[in-house]
């Protein structure tokens, strides 16, 4: 984040500065943070957190309704209505090998939600929209590489019945998400 203001707006705001004034945001609710949790080594990661805005209205009344980014919106709600029905929530972090070139290439990729109530877990992509097999694959990938029993879940905006693939991960609509709490766990 740093970095962004030091190239895009020119300003020298240190590290430090920066942690404090989201620690601010965060002790007034504004927004909230999520830890990256190693789902294979089963710990937290000291890598950046990630945050939510409390309230997506605040937000772009702020801004001036200048940014619309459906995806990261999506995600954002998902996130607010799954800490609503009482989740914990972390960011997802799964560390794979890949052969490029012959060469075995180690490389994270995230699971946009681990959600957890009492003993319940569920592993949560966020997917705007799925368009074809490539996109498909790109949500599944890291749920194939988690070796554990846990529900993983797609919601997407693209209207699909609730269904379950051959690899067991349910698919749902965001909408029957949100009108359903217990879409997920049922």
């Amino acid at each position: 984040m740093r970095n962004t203001f030091k190239t895009v707006k020119k300003s020298k705001i240190t590290a430090n500065t920066i942690k404090k004034y989201l620690d601010f945001f965060e002790d007034s609710f504004l927004i909230e943070s999520a830890q990256r949790y190693d789902i294979k080594g089963k710990a937290y990661i000291e890598t950046p957190k990630k945050y939510y805005f409390s309230d997506l209205g605040l937000r772009n009344a702020r801004i001036n309704f200048r940014q619309f980014e459906q995806t990261h919106t999506m995600e954002n709600v998902i996130y607010n209505e799954l800490r609503r029905r009482g989740y914990s929530v972390d960011v997802g972090v799964v560390t794979i090998a890949e052969k490029i070139n012959g060469k075995t290439v180690r490389k994270q990729v995230e699971v946009d939600f681990v959600c957890n109530l009492g003993s319940a877990r569920y592993y949560i992509q966020s997917a705007y929209s799925i368009p074809g097999e490539e996109k498909l694959l790109q949500e599944i990938r890291p749920f194939r590489k988690i070796d554990d029993s846990f529900k993983k879940i797609i919601i997407t905006k693209d209207i699909v019945p609730k269904h379950y693939d051959e690899h067991g991960i349910l698919t749902l609509n965001i909408y029957d998400f949100l009108l359903d709490d217990a879409s997920i766990s049922g």
